[in-house]
Formats: C-alpha cells, structure tokens, sequence
C-alpha cells in the first residue's frame, strides 16, 4: 500500500473493483462541493473563474501523458474521443481487436455503417492480447490504422505500444483506449497518436471526466467531423459564419465541459502527478501479485497473464466447479467487492488497498470448501 496516497481514500479494504469504477478521493470530492457551491452564489465573476479549471486539468494530463496543452484536449469520456477519431479518417481499414470492450466496437461499426472505414477483427489468443505478431499478420496495403486498448478489461493483459508502433510502421494511425491504465500503468503513451482515457476508474475522478492527446500525425490526417462551436477560431465571436477548427487539438471541443466535473479532474490528476505513475503501479503490482498467490492457493484458475511483466492490475480467474456467483456471494460475506461476470470474476486493486484485503479473500475462498 503506498500510504501517503491512501490517507486522501475512504475506500473500504475489500474494494477491488477499480476497473469497473475507483472510488474519488476526499480531494475530489472537496473541490467538487467547492465548484458547485461557488456556482451556486453565482456573480459576474463565477463563471470566468470556475472555467480555470479546464486548463488546469489539461495540463495535468498532458504531462502525464508526456506531451503538451496544445496536443490535449478534455473530453467527457473515452467513448467520445473514439468516436472523434473513428468518424475523422477518410477511408482504408483500420485493425479492432473482437476482445476489446465494446466502447472499442461501435466507433468503427458506426463509421463502417456510413461507409468510411471497415473494421477488420483481430482474434487474440485466450487469456493473451493484442501483439505485434497477431497485427503483423493481418497487414494489407490497405489497412490505416489500429485501434487497440493500452490494457485489456477481461486480463490485464499490457500491450506492447511500441512494439505496435514498429510493426504498423510510421504512416499507419495507432490509436490507444487508455481507460484501464491511465494513472496507473506507465507506458510509452508517445507511441500512441490518440490517446483517450476516461477518468472514473484509475484516475479515480468520478464520471463525466476523460481527456485525448493527439499527435501532430493525427491533427494532420483526422478529419476534425464532430468540432462544435467552442473547437474552432474566435469562437467567442458570434457572427452566423462557419469558423475554421482551431489547429490545435483543441477541434476535438464539442461544447463547454462541466466546471465542476473539471475540477474534480485536475484534482484526480493532480494527487496522481503528485504520487507519480511508477510509485503507483509499484502498489498496485505487489497487492494483485499476493491476491494471485490466495487465488492459486486455493484452487483457483488464473485466467490473466502468468508474467507480471506482460499485465497490469487486473487478476481475472475462475474456481474450478463454482460457480462465480457463489464465489462472489462468499467474497461480499468478507466485505469483498470484485467485478462478477457469467464466466468468470476480476480482482483490481489499487495503490490505497491494504495488505489485510488478501486475509479477507482468504476467508471467502476457504468458506467455499466448508
């Protein structure tokens, strides 16, 4: 447990759910009830002031992302940014993994429906991912672009960006679903040239929070389809005309973002840039390597990579001839929260679980035999 950034939590111990949702910070939860009751004495100063805390996000997330303000843009969330970038290329076909959450299917089913793009299905192994071989195999001359997720949501498998950055070569668009790694997994984020990333799991801000980074490559070739009014030149100048999209990746703005859902974001960002990734992930790897080690202590099935090196924080397994949810009604019994699927369940821990969370586990999974 890396405890100077677990003191700023209320999260209970059995909590191991983060890749479904982290629960916010009490830093976060502050300057949310701050925004929000300062919008609510409201003077002709409020709104000005309340706005800083976009580009204050902004920031934050650019420099964790190791770019700049004018390659990132906040978004709402991580479905946005896909579909900014799937409806922005012209034509060709782009490379979808058929294991990725679905918020990683319907941009280019979308696109391919208007007759823009075709997906073509990549088919990881099971229990693997997403590598330079399988994406080698399935390059034509045609294919310009791949979409992939930085952190697979069923595993946790970690795919090899720069690995993938070499085999699709320099022309080819790679596009990265940052969501289950951000904030919490370092990796070559400048491989990537969109990055998206929701900020209600890892980041640990609440909904509604997200943000892109976009290479100069993808400003360049993305067609800017879904600017809206606050993406484009002068925007504050309200004349009937069609005004140009900014050439920053700021024609990524649709409209205004919520002030207070903004600063519940830099908040976010800010303990993480604080804390750093690398102290982050450093916690979050030893507490899923000792629920690994009770999980196969008591006969159960990992179904995440077995090398450490190749996932990041998420254990998914299976016990063999239970069903997962009697598995999950005797870890709810111990106060333990993991994510229940029809075929399996998912352990991901943070950098504020503590170590006594393994004994919960224990209990639950030694009840089962009784």
């Amino acid at each position: 447990m890396l405890t100077s950034y677990a003191v700023h939590f209320d999260t209970p111990a059995g909590y191991l759910d983060f890749a479904r949702f982290g629960p916010p910070s009490r830093d976060v939860v502050e300057a949310t009830t701050r925004a929000l009751t300062e919008s609510a004495r409201a003077d002709h100063t409020t709104v000005d002031g309340l706005m800083g805390a976009e580009a204050t996000a902004r920031d934050t997330a650019a420099r964790l992302a190791g770019t700049d303000a004018a390659h990132t843009v906040l978004l709402p969330n991580a479905s946005t940014g896909l579909f900014h970038a799937a409806l922005g290329i012209r034509e060709g076909t782009v490379l979808v993994p058929r294991s990725d959450f679905p918020a990683n299917h319907y941009p280019w089913r979308r696109t391919a429906g208007l007759g823009r793009v075709t997906p073509r299905w990549l088919d990881p192994e099971p229990g693997g991912g997403v590598t330079p071989e399988l994406v080698r195999a399935a390059l034509t001359e045609d294919v310009v672009a791949l979409s992939v997720s930085a952190v697979d949501f069923r595993t946790g498998f970690r795919a090899d960006l720069a690995g993938l950055r070499e085999v699709i070569g320099p022309d080819r668009l790679l596009v990265v679903d940052a969501i289950q790694a951000f904030g919490a997994a370092e990796l070559p984020w400048d491989a990537a040239d969109v990055v998206v990333a929701g900020g209600q799991k890892w980041l640990r801000a609440g909904w509604a929070t997200g943000f892109a980074t976009l290479s100069d490559r993808a400003l360049e070739t993305l067609e800017p389809v879904l600017t809206g009014w606050t993406g484009v030149a002068e925007a504050g100048l309200f004349d009937g005309a069609e005004h140009p999209p900014v050439p920053d990746a700021g024609r990524w703005s649709v409209t205004n973002l919520s002030p207070v859902t903004a600063a519940a974001f830099a908040a976010a960002l800010d303990l993480v840039e604080r804390h750093t990734v690398g102290a982050i992930e450093a916690a979050v790897a030893e507490r899923a390597g000792e629920l690994t080690e009770v999980v196969r202590a008591h006969g159960g099935r990992v179904l995440s990579p077995a090398d450490p090196a190749r996932r990041a924080g998420i254990l998914s397994f299976t016990v063999p001839d239970r069903d997962p949810a009697l598995v999950a009604k005797a870890l709810h019994a111990e106060g333990v929260t993991p994510t229940v699927r029809a075929d399996s369940l998912r352990f991901s821990p943070h950098a504020s679980t503590p170590p006594e969370v393994c004994d919960q586990v224990t209990a639950a999974l030694s009840a089962l035999g009784d």
